[in-house]
């Protein structure tokens, strides 16, 4: 797909020019959008999204791929963010944000994505705990006190059967493990996670509900009481069973056309208002910051050492098949959690490429919020992405156009983006020194 890219990219560049609209410099995170009401696909505004000329453009110039995602860009809820960086000549970059559809207020389920910032919260908690003598790799036991909730005492992912923070966080960057995300969710608790990301400026995120099990509002609110040893055994932290009693702005979050509530056709829009609720920007500038700190507001940061950041990097971008513990077989393939740029693909890929990256897909969403580097060809951005693929507009039924729309979105999307990153000047070559790892194996 590269070589077919070639021709238009003079013509790229002079629209990346003409797009005067586009802010740069610093990201923030704050979004001042109310809670949303409920969207239903098919009934969005049509000028409701945010939109620059240099996005259009790019995807005007591949009608093949992408005809139909700027025909059904509002039933599809189509999307999309990126951010050019330019080094300075002191290695400081400049950010440039181009967006094409965006709506903080449109709502969509994040799915997995949310355990991205579930993951920094964990490691900024332990560093709040440090006095406690634990860290990341200390054993965690997660015990039970209310309806729900399951009891955790040894992990065979790791060498010594211990369960830690670590492990979990490992799990969730390579393959976005369900298991460990509640696990990090008990650990944290619901009110510290929404506390501190509207601490941060994210004020309208709601984190509300362990993945993957299905359990009430009541529970939910409800976490496990944990405690971590030490290697003799010895607890040195006993952390109670937490209640969250704070109430959230009420949100009317709707989609779909019908859905199935067990074996029966509800023919109304499904009830999203007390599910999880992140916007595609906020997840974005989360990354941002991670990646470079100083270009976001002190107050939106994560409290995380540089030895959490490098560990967080290493296991976003390290492929399954590299893991040695946990160790996966040869379906967790090298693009098994990479849509931004990979698609579909399940071959091996080019090593000298890496996506930092955290996706997600439930109930017909597709998602995926990455950094991407190229180190031989020393091309960096950022690229974030959300698609509805459900064109039959019913929740639950599991027929979902992940593999006919959405995944050759994703790889198109990026494919397009990246080479017009390998057209465009560089005046300062970026050093990549600080995103190269030893990964297991």
């Amino acid at each position: 797909m590269q070589q077919c890219f070639r021709g238009i990219l003079p013509l790229l560049a002079m629209a990346l020019f003409m797009a005067g609209c586009v802010a740069s410099g610093n990201i923030s995170g704050t979004t001042n959008q109310s809670p949303s009401m409920s969207w239903i696909p098919g009934k969005i505004n049509e000028d409701s999204g945010r939109t620059d000329a240099f996005m259009e453009g790019l995807m005007k110039k591949y009608p093949q791929y992408f005809d139909s995602v700027l025909n059904h860009r509002n039933d599809w809820n189509v999307q999309i963010i990126y951010t050019k960086v330019d080094r300075g000549a002191n290695g400081i970059p400049a950010l440039h944000n181009y967006y094409f559809n965006v709506d903080p207020s449109r709502y969509f389920y994040p799915a997995s994505t949310v355990k991205f910032p579930v993951s920094l919260l964990a490691l900024q908690r332990l560093n709040e705990l440090k006095e406690k003598g634990i860290n990341k790799y200390s054993s965690m036991i997660t015990e039970t006190a209310f309806s729900g909730q399951t009891a955790v005492y040894n992990d065979p992912n790791t060498p010594d059967g211990k369960p830690t923070i670590a492990n979990y966080i490992k799990k969730i960057l390579m393959v976005s493990d369900n298991d460990a995300y509640n696990r990090l969710y008990e650990f944290l608790g619901q009110q510290y996670i929404n506390d501190e990301l509207h601490k941060k400026g994210f004020e309208d995120v709601q984190l509300l509900h362990r993945l993957q099990i299905s359990l009430s509002e009541e529970e939910n609110r409800h976490t496990n009481p944990v405690k971590f040893l030490d290697s003799a055994g010895k607890i040195i932290y006993d952390q109670p069973a937490q209640y969250n009693a704070q109430q959230y702005a009420m949100r009317r979050d709707a989609l779909g056309t019908s859905y199935y509530s067990g074996s029966k056709l509800v023919n109304e829009p499904m009830n999203f208002s007390k599910k999880n609720r992140i916007s595609l920007e906020d997840l974005h500038n989360i990354l941002i910051g991670l990646v470079f700190p100083n270009k976001v507001h002190a107050n939106e940061r994560f409290n995380l050492t540089e030895d959490d950041r490098r560990f967080v990097f290493k296991n976003m971008s390290q492929f399954p098949q590299e893991s040695a513990w946990p160790s996966y077989d040869s379906s967790y393939h090298d693009a098994y959690c990479k849509f931004i740029l990979f698609g579909s693909d399940t071959a091996a890929r080019i090593k000298n490429i890496r996506s930092f990256n955290k996706p997600g897909d439930a109930y017909g969403q597709m998602l995926d919020v990455a950094y991407i580097v190229d180190y031989d060809k020393k091309i960096e951005f950022f690229l974030s992405a959300v698609i509805y693929c459900n064109s039959d507009g019913i929740i639950n039924d599991d027929k979902y156009d992940y593999k006919t729309i959405g995944l050759p979105f994703m790889k198109h999307i990026g494919e397009a983006v990246y080479d017009y990153e390998l057209s465009r000047e560089r005046k300062i070559i970026p050093d990549f020194s600080n995103f190269k790892f030893q990964y297991d194996k």
